[in-house]
């Protein structure tokens, strides 16, 4: 089979799995659904209880969830090219804990949902110029630098939550722990991050290429005239910006983005295809989005009518797999 035709059937694969996430998600529910009023639903062509189920609760939040997965697993993917390490993860440099500290002093002062948005927003992208910055004050650029500026920066943000949560009224911090563990419940629109990851994806499809070259060393990138230090910077900000809607739709979701690109490139060097971006990225895009979806429909169902934080599940799902993951490179090393 021709690389490119085996190519179009993985995305077509995963671009099922992302429409069958959909519409589990669609008609799994407290409110029993069938799969007439769904597609009936999506076709706006009737009327009822279920079909406003669809239309005003469940279809809105399912995209939410495939967007933020979407972003985090691109966000993950690049920066794992960044750090040239396939166990990074896009919180690593503290976007996510400047995020927290934005929402979290929002929900504190009582400021609408809205605003509670444009603060964590405002909040992690403080903290990606803060690493930035600090990172790179001098003109120069290593990976342990950045690495070690973000943790220390995300240790910073977490010590300020502690300290929001510390005082906040008790009938405050349940809506708290919920953000900071991950919640779509509260997710407004999913417009906006499905904007930003259509953007994002697209902005970074043109430079496979580059990003191919730049995982396999600095020195190779420099001297097949690749802009070492131009694309670093491109993908960090770029990097950051997805995490910080991401994190300011749904609020702080761990190991989509460290667990779903690393997979994504596993199954891809047992195919044959290595570590190419043209591929990686679409595939991480549709399979973290797919995740996200499934695992959030897990949590409003398993306990229904009560709902869990979606961040609680996809923990308990990628911690397992980070360790196998774990065990398997060390097996393979000996």
């Amino acid at each position: 089979m021709p690389t490119r035709r085996r190519a179009l059937y993985i995305l077509a694969a995963l671009l099922g799995l992302a429409l069958l996430s959909l519409l589990i998600a669609l008609g799994a529910g407290s409110v029993p659904v069938s799969a007439a009023d769904v597609i009936g639903a999506l076709g706006g062509e009737r009327d009822g209880l279920a079909v406003e189920v669809i239309r005003g609760l469940r279809l809105p939040r399912a995209l939410a969830a495939f967007a933020c997965g979407g972003l985090l697993a691109l966000a993950g993917a690049l920066m794992q090219v960044l750090l040239r390490n396939p166990l990074a993860d896009p919180y690593v440099l503290g976007i996510s804990g400047g995020a927290s500290v934005g929402a979290l002093s929002a929900m504190l002062a009582g400021l609408s949902l809205a605003l509670m948005n444009i603060a964590a927003f405002a909040g992690a992208l403080a903290a990606m110029l803060l690493v930035f910055g600090l990172a790179h004050g001098d003109s120069s650029w290593t990976r342990t630098r950045l690495l070690l500026t973000g943790v220390i920066v995300a240790s910073g943000c977490g010590a300020t939550v502690a300290l929001i949560l510390s005082i906040t009224p008790e009938d405050g911090l349940r809506g708290m722990l919920f953000w900071l563990m991950g919640d779509l419940a509260h997710a407004a629109s999913p417009w906006l991050a499905l904007i930003v990851l259509a953007l994002g994806l697209v902005a970074t499809l043109p430079f496979a290429r580059e990003l191919n070259l730049l995982a396999r060393g600095d020195t190779l990138a420099h001297a097949l005239g690749v802009s070492v230090n131009q694309v670093k910077r491109g993908i960090y900000v770029l990097a950051s910006l997805l995490t910080a809607v991401a994190v300011t739709t749904a609020g702080s979701i761990g190991f989509i983005g460290l667990v779903v690109p690393h997979l994504v490139r596993l199954a891809m060097i047992r195919m044959g295809w290595g570590n190419d971006q043209r591929l990686l990225l679409p595939a991480s895009v549709l399979a973290g989005g797919s995740l996200l979806v499934l695992a959030d429909t897990l949590a409003r169902t398993v306990v229904a009518p009560q709902q869990l934080p979606v961040g609680v599940l996809t923990a308990l799902l990628g911690v397992p797999v980070f360790l196998i993951l774990l065990g398997r490179q060390a097996n393979e090393r000996q």
